[in-house]
C-alpha cells in the first residue's frame, strides 16, 4: 500500500528552471517571478537581487515555459536615480491582464528608508514599462489586482502593517476607481491562531484565479519554529461579487518546501509562489514560484482538483 499524495501541486523535474547562473549578468539569486502569456510566450518577471543586496525585475522568456529562456540583459524595472522611496529595489511582482486598461498590470514592493510599499507599472509587452508610482505607502506589500472591476471598482489584495489594518499579518482588500486612490482595508483572510502551519502570518499569491464558483486565492502562510519561519501555500476561494466574503478555505497546505533547492538557500524551508498561468483547455495550473529565495521553479496542478480541496469540509 502506497502512501497517500501530501501535495496537491507537482514539481516539474526540470527543477529549478532558472537560478543565478543562468542570468547574462552577475546576481546573487533570481525568485519570486511573475507571470503572463505573451504572443504564445510564457514571461517570467522575476525579482533579481544584485551583488549589492538590492533587487531589481528583469524579464525572461520561454515558448514551453519551462526550459531554453532568453533572458533580457537589462532590468525591466530598477530603482531610479534620486526617487527615495524605490532606492532599495523592487520586489515580489504580480502581473495581471487588465481587458479594461489593454494592458498588464504589475503591482510590486518599491524599498525605501519608510519601509515597503506598493508599487504599480503597466506594460504591453514586458519590453518596456509605464510607471504608475506608489498606490500604498509604508508599511504595506504584498498587492495583487483583480482583473477586473466588481461593483464598479479596482480591488487589490495587501497586507499593510499598520494599525489601520493588516497588522496581524492578514490579507486585505482595497477598492479604487481610479487605480491611485484607496478605501481603508477590509479583512479577507487572517492567520489561523495555534499551532497551523499558517499562524504566523499570510500573504497574497499571484493574482486570484476567476472561476465559475469563485475567485480562487492562493497565498503563502508562515509558521514560526524553533529553527525559523516555514513558508508554505494554501487555498482559499472568495465570493465573485464581494471579495470580503469568504466561501471556503483548505485547511491543510498543499505545496511546502520539501525539495532540496526549497530547503535550502538564502531563506531556508520556503515556498513563495507570484506567478500563474491557467491553460484553459487542459485545466491545468502552473504556479511559477521562488524556492529559498534563490531560484525559481515550477509546480503544475489541475483546476479542478484546487477548487474541490478549498471547498471540502474540514
Amino acid at each position: 500500500m502506497t502512501a497517500p499524495e501530501r501535495e496537491l501541486f507537482r514539481r516539474d523535474p526540470q527543477n529549478p528552471l532558472l537560478t543565478a547562473t543562468e542570468w547574462p549578468y552577475r546576481v546573487n539569486a533570481v525568485f519570486n517571478p511573475g507571470a503572463a502569456v505573451v504572443a504564445g510566450e510564457t514571461v517570467l518577471l522575476a525579482r533579481v537581487e544584485a551583488l549589492t543586496g538590492i533587487s531589481h525585475l528583469t524579464v525572461a522568456r520561454s515558448v514551453n515555459g519551462i526550459d531554453d529562456w532568453s533572458i533580457a540583459s537589462e532590468p525591466l524595472l530598477a530603482p531610479a536615480d534620486g526617487v527615495e522611496s524605490e532606492q532599495w529595489g523592487f520586489e515580489d511582482p504580480r502581473c495581471v491582464w487588465v481587458e479594461e486598461l489593454d494592458c498588464w498590470v504589475i503591482t510590486c514592493t518599491a524599498y525605501g528608508p519608510a519601509g515597503p510599499a506598493v508599487y504599480l507599472a503597466t506594460t504591453q509587452d514586458f519590453r518596456s514599462v509605464t510607471r504608475r508610482g506608489i498606490i500604498k505607502h509604508p508599511e504595506d506589500k504584498n498587492a495583487a489586482l483583480l482583473p477586473e472591476r466588481v461593483g464598479g471598482k479596482w480591488i487589490l489584495f495587501h497586507r499593510p502593517m499598520t494599525a489601520f489594518g493588516g497588522s496581524h499579518g492578514e490579507i486585505v482588500l482595497s477598492r479604487s476607481t481610479d487605480l491611485q486612490s484607496w478605501s481603508a482595508p477590509e479583512q479577507v483572510l487572517q492567520p489561523r491562531r495555534g499551532a497551523w502551519w499558517d499562524s504566523l502570518r499570510i500573504g497574497i499569491g499571484p493574482p486570484p484565479l476567476k472561476t465559475e464558483r469563485g475567485w480562487l486565492v492562493i497565498y503563502h502562510g508562515v509558521k514560526e519554529t524553533v529553527s525559523g519561519g516555514i513558508y508554505r501555500i494554501g487555498l482559499a476561494l472568495v465570493d465573485l461579487e464581494e471579495p470580503t466574503r469568504l466561501l471556503g478555505r483548505a485547511p491543510d497546505w498543499v505545496f511546502a518546501p520539501l525539495a532540496p533547492y526549497e530547503r535550502q538557500g538564502d531563506v531556508a524551508n520556503a515556498v513563495f509562489p507570484c506567478g500563474l498561468v491557467h491553460e484553459h483547455a487542459s485545466g491545468e495550473v502552473r504556479l511559477y514560484y521562488g524556492a529559498a529565495d534563490t531560484s525559481i521553479c515550477l509546480a503544475t496542478a489541475r483546476l479542478d482538483d484546487l477548487l474541490d480541496a478549498v471547498m471540502s469540509p474540514p
